[in-house]
């Protein structure tokens, strides 16, 4: 049996360009007869859409589903209420296993359904009718979106199935650790000369150098590659012109997208349609939020607000610095329907992110702020990260971790604080997560740093284990294809 996709499928069901954001909305487009779609440029870019789709996520919830679940499990974030909170407590209580909805959905199949697109995009170039400019793009899109699919699937799962043709056999054991890894590096590479610069990509949400090399600081960042990591930041530093936003309770704003530090994003539209939308505000609203006496904020009644609550844990909260601007963010107090103040600091863990912003064109559950994968403050702080790991505490780490301390309202660090490479790398850890939270990178930063499972048990959780620093294979695919091995502990 073979893992191809039928022509006749991909032309009633796929994704074409319009507008901005609307290149990764899926609409239906059946005016090619099937033999002949994938020869089109209207057939490879419909095909390529898809695959840009099913990469972000675009194709479900496009906030709760997709980062969340990252965060149940560390220091910052929890869940109560709703048909959620029983898939939540899993997490929180890392008691999850391979039947986890989650984990089969959002973390294995929109993954794997973007690389076999992706496959059959590269597979369609030769009989292609377009400039050989245009297939060298289209080549270098399609192995950029397969290579941060992997990555993706990688630091969840550790190795996965490497699929590269549709002609593979369906079922594949999993790759080595050398091979799923030296993949991903050399795509991400190969596909940096053929890209665009940052800006002058066709349609916004498609991918561009920077976006590549900034995959490739994640990649190195999270296998410990110290010297690519700190000179790969460096060439994005040294190359483009990324910049802290201003103001960083502005930056997440529906008005501010596409702004200057925002390197990669999972774009979102405010549509009838939740799926391709930012939800999380709705699980935001606290219990009969009416107004926000610090910003002023209303309710509005176009909006929603569930019983599916995001929580931000009080301690993490209570680990900003007092003058910390980002921590304003986080909703502490709120006037309720009856115009009563409610305070929900000390209240068991029941602060909230209002790090996205309402879009004031929301409908229902659905509003438009992007979510960024990638910023600029992730460059700053990965390549500090770095050069702490190669040489331990320098002035020239102070100084990227200070641009970004700058920006939240905070006195720059000294070195005198700082008498060893530990101690610097647990500030780092403290910084990204009053600069990330929210944006899904805690589990990794965690992992990365040693510190996932003994965080965990420092709250209590003590089932948390060694080998929860990976996701199991989740049980239906582990059902179809009896070549895969799981992973320990599951």
């Amino acid at each position: 049996m073979k893992y191809k996709i039928n022509n006749i499928a991909i032309a009633l069901f796929t994704f074409i360009f319009a507008s901005c954001e609307d290149y990764l909305m899926e609409e239906p487009y059946s005016q090619l007869a099937p033999e002949n779609f994938l020869k089109t440029r209207e057939g490879i870019e419909s095909l390529l859409g898809a695959t840009y789709a099913s990469a972000s996520n675009m194709i479900s919830n496009n906030s709760i589903y997709t980062f969340a679940q990252d965060e149940w499990i560390t220091d910052i974030a929890c869940q109560s209420g709703d048909g959620v909170h029983a898939t939540a407590l899993q997490y929180m209580n890392y008691t999850w296993d391979p039947t986890v909805g989650l984990l089969q959905g959002q973390n294995w199949d929109y993954p794997y359904r973007a690389i076999r697109n992706a496959n059959q995009v590269l597979e369609s170039l030769e009989n292609l009718e377009a400039s050989d400019a245009d297939k060298s793009l289209y080549e270098a899109e399609a192995r950029f979106l397969r290579a941060t699919c992997y990555l993706k699937l990688y630091f969840k799962f550790g190795p996965v199935p490497l699929r590269t043709s549709t002609a593979q056999d369906l079922q594949l054991p999993r790759a080595t650790e050398e091979e799923i890894t030296s993949f991903m590096e050399s795509e991400l590479l190969a596909t940096i000369p053929n890209l665009p610069e940052p800006g002058d990509e066709a349609t916004y949400g498609r991918a561009h150098k920077a976006a590549a090399q900034g995959w490739l600081v994640i990649y190195y960042l999270n296998t410990k590659k110290w010297q690519q990591a700190a000179d790969m930041a460096g060439m994005v530093i040294d190359q483009w012109n990324y910049s802290l936003f201003p103001e960083y309770e502005d930056l997440f704003k529906v008005e501010n997208e596409q702004n200057e530090e925002l390197i990669w994003v999972r774009p979102a539209k405010t549509s009838a349609d939740r799926r391709a939308s930012n939800s999380w505000m709705n699980t935001a609203f606290p219990e009969g939020f009416a107004k926000d006496p610090r910003t002023g904020l209303e309710f509005s009644n176009a909006w929603r607000n569930w019983p599916n609550e995001s929580r931000i844990r009080d301690q993490f909260y209570y680990s900003f610095e007092s003058d910390d601007k980002r921590k304003d963010l986080i909703l502490t107090e709120y006037i309720n329907n009856d115009g009563e103040l409610v305070n929900l600091l000390d209240d068991n863990d029941n602060t909230r992110s209002f790090k996205y912003w309402p879009d004031p064109e929301g409908i229902n559950a659905s509003f438009g702020n992007d979510i960024p994968e990638i910023r600029y403050a992730d460059i700053l702080l990965s390549r500090a990260e770095a050069l702490n790991e190669l040489n331990g505490p320098s002035q020239q780490a102070l100084d990227l971790i200070d641009q970004v301390r700058e920006r939240a309202g905070l006195e720059g660090l000294s070195l005198s604080q700082f008498t060893s490479k530990d101690a610097l790398r647990d500030h780092i850890l403290k910084e990204r997560g009053w600069e990330f939270y929210s944006e899904g990178k805690r589990r990794l930063d965690l992992i990365r740093m040693g510190k996932l499972i003994s965080n965990a048990q420092e709250r209590g959780i003590t089932n948390a284990q060694p080998h929860h620093v990976r996701y199991p294979i989740p049980f239906a695919t582990m059902d179809a294809n009896p070549l895969l091995e799981q992973n320990d502990g599951y």
